[in-house]
Parts: C-alpha cells; structure tokens; sequence
C-alpha cells in the first residue's frame, strides 16, 4: 500500500480510494488449519478455524479497514459517512452493506441446514434479512461432499420421519465437487459441505436454521449443539430438487481469462485470470475484489496499492474502475451488487 500523506484531521476529509480490509477468523467444530494456504494474514493459535470474514458489516464483527488513511475505521462508518460515495445509485436502499463475504474450512461436515428467505418475516430477527449464498470450491479433500437440494419423493412428512430417524442424508441431493465449481444456494434449500474449502458470497444475514449436526460434540461446551428442525421445515422450498454447479459464461479470452460464474437478484460473481494488465471494476458502482491467487497493484489517481492472496478490496463507487496490474499470474473473483434492488 502506498506511504499515507498527512491526515486531515476529519474522516469526513479523507477522500475514499481502494479499501482494503483485515479478515475476521471464527472458530468452528468442523473447521481446520487450511485457510492457512489461501490467506496471507496468519490463521489464531492451533485449534480449528472454519471461516475467515473478509468483508462483514455485522455489529458483532465489522470489517475495518487495514491500511492507507483510514485505517481503523469499520465498513459501517463509512458507509455512514458517505453512503453516496460508497454505494452509488444503491445508497438509499441499503442501512448497512448487503453482502457478507467469507473463506470456509469445512473439514468435518457442516450441519444439514437451511435459510429462510425474506417471505418467512417471523422467523428472521429485526434487521436482518433472508439469506441467499454462494461457493466457489476452492479446495477439496479426499471426502469432499456438496450437498444441494432434496432427492425425489422428499415431502415435509417423509423430511420429518427422516429428521426423526437420524437418515436425512440419505434424502439429499449431493456431487463430489472440483475446483473452480460455482454453487448457488438459494434461500429455502438444504444444503451442507464436507471436506472443501470454499469462497462464500452471502446476503448479510446470520440466520440459519440446524436440521441435522452429524452427531458433532462441541469440545468447547462437551454437548451437542441445539437444531432448529421446526424453523428450518417452515422454510424448506421442498420443490427444489437436485442443486448442481453453474455454468460459467465467458466474455473476454484476452488480455485476460474473463468469466461471469453466476448472476442472481443478490450478487453477480465473475473470476478474472491472467497475467497482463486489464481494467476492473466499474464506473460510479462499487465492486468487491477478492484475491484468489497470485499477488498485484491496483492503480487509482496515480497511487497504486498492492494486493496478496487472500484480501479483499472494496471499490466504492466513487473509485469506479482501476487499472490492475499482476506481478505473475493472478486471479481474482470480482463481486457486484444488484442493478436493481426490489421494492
């Protein structure tokens, strides 16, 4: 990152430029040490990580920013500061950033679960919204597993008999997954992830429901953890059937390697690679980098800030398009909000 000129005393002085922000780590029971190869910043002590926030306005872990000068300050003041400027034409839609981004460790199974979708008000907290999400498989292991989707024939009475008899695996729609893979879970669908390590794009919400733990203990508590199999069958989309990976859409070859993964009413996902100089980002819209592999510059106003594996930049909308630069090979997942935001 560039050497800071003097700061202006005011945050509202400091002009916005590429934000890069510092990763969140949570412990979780299924998680490993993996997210070690894909993040620059070391991962906390020797117990299991399982996911790396790496953009997240929540109240209870916000993002702050890691260098350059505004250093220190969370997503949500600047977003308060200037909603215009990071948002652009979204600015009035959104009291908070609309998206949560995160790296998964999944080495043992992630609980059988579900989210509601914003149709299901009374079982979504104050503030909070349904959740549709994302993968991208980044790694997998010797037992890797995507569950997506319910098998034929899974109605909410045979669901609930198979709750009840410890066999609800055996109703789910699942695929041995490669990396590269792009999976869209929309709100309302069972899924879970064994053995992979995962980019996951999210609405910002933190609400899920537990069908099934895979008989986990936590060691932390020596107890099972609680399940929500009532709220999760209330929000079950039980017509949705087998869940499989998306089919990129290429639109450029060169000078670099340019794919849309997927678009929904949510968030759009494209993977940039290559070598050579190219432009990212767009004009008055904010955009969200994540560095995938290699390392490089972005050049705005004449200042260029550096990249590693592993971070994530926020382009506000002020910002617009940059020019990146790789030093090497590099690859990188470029996420957009919606175009539209429905009333």
């Amino acid at each position: 990152m560039p050497i800071a000129k003097a700061e202006p005393t005011a945050m509202t002085e400091i002009p916005l430029y590429p934000l890069r922000f510092e990763p969140i780590y949570q412990y979780r029971l299924w998680g490993g040490r993996r997210l070690a190869e894909l993040l620059s910043d070391p991962l906390p002590g020797d117990g299991p990580v399982g996911e790396a926030w790496i953009l997240s306005d929540r109240d209870d872990h916000p993002s702050r920013v890691a260098d350059g000068p505004l250093k220190g300050r969370s997503i949500k003041q600047l977003l308060e500061r200037s909603p215009e400027q990071m948002l652009g034409k979204l600015a009035s839609h959104y009291t908070r950033f609309p998206l949560l981004l995160k790296f998964l460790d999944v080495t043992k199974g992630l609980s059988v679960q579900v989210h509601p979708s914003d149709a299901h008000k009374e079982l979504i907290p104050a503030g909070d919204t349904g959740k549709t999400e994302a993968w991208v498989v980044l790694r997998k292991g010797s037992d890797a597993r995507i569950y997506a989707g319910l098998n034929p024939g899974t109605t909410a009475a045979v669901m609930r008999e198979a709750v009840d008899r410890g066999t609800l695996a055996d109703r789910l729609a699942s695929f041995a997954p490669e990396p590269g893979e792009c999976v869209l879970i929309r709100a309302g669908t069972v899924h879970s992830l064994r053995d992979v390590v995962v980019f996951e794009v999210q609405e910002n919400s933190d609400v899920t429901f537990r069908l099934f733990d895979w008989n986990h203990i936590d060691p932390t508590t020596h107890q099972p953890r609680p399940l929500q199999v009532d709220q999760a069958m209330a929000c079950i989309n039980f017509t949705q059937g087998s869940i499989q990976p998306a089919t990129p859409q290429v639109q450029e070859r060169d000078p670099v390697h340019r794919e849309t993964l997927l678009h929904c009413d949510h968030f759009g996902v494209c993977r940039v690679s290559g070598e050579f100089p190219f432009t990212t980002g767009a004009p008055d819209t904010c955009r969200i980098l994540v560095c995938l592999d290699g390392e490089g510059e972005l050049e705005h106003a004449g200042i260029h800030y550096r990249f590693d594996k592993g971070d994530v930049l926020l382009l506000p909308a002020v910002v617009g398009s940059c020019s990146c630069s790789p030093n090497g090979t590099v690859t990188l997942l470029e996420i957009s909000l919606p175009e539209i935001v429905k009333p």
